[in-house]
């Protein structure tokens, strides 16, 4: 359940220190998936990041996962970069400069197909992660 975050570039972070170090100043993107041991998860969750990353033409900076129920304090400072949004297991963040962009929550995930939220994260990715022509003319 952790490797199939890992296999595809998601760096584990563990205590909320190599959370902070990750996160704390972001300038850039970063997904952070609150990784779990629950069906949803397995079933769409992580399939759905996984086909994301794979087929977004852009993808965020940075890939950052936490497992919850197993790595408690660094879901908890994980989940402090959400403000405004309860824990949730699992659940994906999408932050720019430190502002969360996108949040998917298991509400959003679960009894949805892979596909559906991969294309969800894709479009995020693209508004989000790309280079903007316009952003060149600036």
């Amino acid at each position: 359940m952790r490797e199939e975050l890992v296999r595809v570039g998601f760096l584990e972070t563990r205590t909320a220190t190599e959370v902070d170090a990750q996160l704390k100043g972001l300038a850039g993107t970063a997904l952070v998936v609150v990784n779990s041991v629950c069906g949803c998860a397995a079933g769409t969750a992580r399939p759905a990041v996984v086909l994301a990353l794979r087929e977004a033409p852009v993808r965020p900076d940075k890939l950052l996962t936490v497992f919850a129920g197993n790595d408690v304090e660094a879901t908890a400072r994980a989940r402090e970069y959400f403000p405004g949004y309860s824990p949730s297991s699992p659940q994906m963040g999408l932050l720019k400069d430190g502002e969360l962009v996108l949040m998917l929550e298991r509400r959003d995930i679960e009894g949805r197909e892979a596909p559906e939220i991969a294309a969800d994260l894709s479009a995020a990715f693209e508004r989000w992660c790309g280079a903007k022509w316009w952003k060149a003319a600036e």
